[in-house]
């Protein structure tokens, strides 16, 4: 009959794994590891949402940036579009203002 193991072990094996990498003790100790992975995965989870955040602003700042090229300003921009019942949302306009500005041109001579 083969020894059983503990389960804790196992735990504290697989903690070790995750936090390779990790300087000095952090990546070592068993209570370092467990309190620096909490924490990474808390960062994280923050990170995640920032990403969004920051991606929405990049999205405003190009169509800042193109439509002031052709004499719009931003707010200019959306109202036009949503007056012009223009559904297109700003990831999908900032891309064609950077991709295809010919295209992005002819949006903003519908909305004039």
């Amino acid at each position: 009959m083969s020894r059983a193991k503990s389960p804790a072990a196992k735990r504290h094996r697989e903690q070790k794994k995750k936090a390779k990498g990790y300087k000095h003790t952090v990546g070592r100790r068993v209570k370092t590891t467990k309190d620096a992975l909490l924490h990474a995965g808390q960062y994280a989870y923050t990170g995640r949402k920032n990403k969004k955040r920051k991606l929405r602003a990049l999205w405003t700042m190009r169509l800042n940036a193109a439509s002031r090229e052709h004499g719009f300003t931003y707010s200019k921009l959306i109202a036009g579009l949503k007056k012009a019942n223009i559904e297109l949302d700003r990831k999908i306009l900032s891309d064609i203002a950077v991709r295809d500005p010919k295209t992005f041109k002819k949006i903003l001579t519908v909305i004039k």
